[in-house]
């Protein structure tokens, strides 16, 4: 993926990021969209090291339950790297998993 990919996916998961703090309870990103963006990166890079760890069955892209549960796991994880930019409770995490995920199914945040 060139640099330009990777930085409108970015810029799409920040904004997902912000839709989502908007839609759910107990799911919050504050410091507007730089904090959007920080949490968006520390996701991804937790995302990546679970699917490192764990193999592609939960991986986003399967839309299983698994991947589904592993979503939220991560979501819920990513408050305590950026303690400061992500409030999360685990309501919180298991809503924004799924709107995240149905929002995914519209807009995907990976280029393919």
């Amino acid at each position: 993926m060139n640099w330009i990919g990777s930085i409108i996916r970015f810029v799409v998961s920040a904004l997902v990021l912000i839709v989502v703090s908007w839609l759910s309870p107990g799911f919050v990103v504050k410091g507007g969209f730089v904090g959007a963006l920080i949490a968006a990166a520390v996701i991804a890079i937790l995302g990546y090291i679970a699917e490192a760890l764990l193999g592609d069955r939960i991986s986003p892209q399967s839309r299983g339950i698994v991947g589904f549960l592993a979503a939220a796991v991560v979501i819920y994880l990513a408050q305590f790297i950026i303690p400061g930019l992500l409030t999360v409770n685990l309501l919180g995490a298991l809503i924004s998993a799924f709107v995240i995920g149905l929002i995914d199914a519209v807009v995907p945040t990976v280029l393919r």
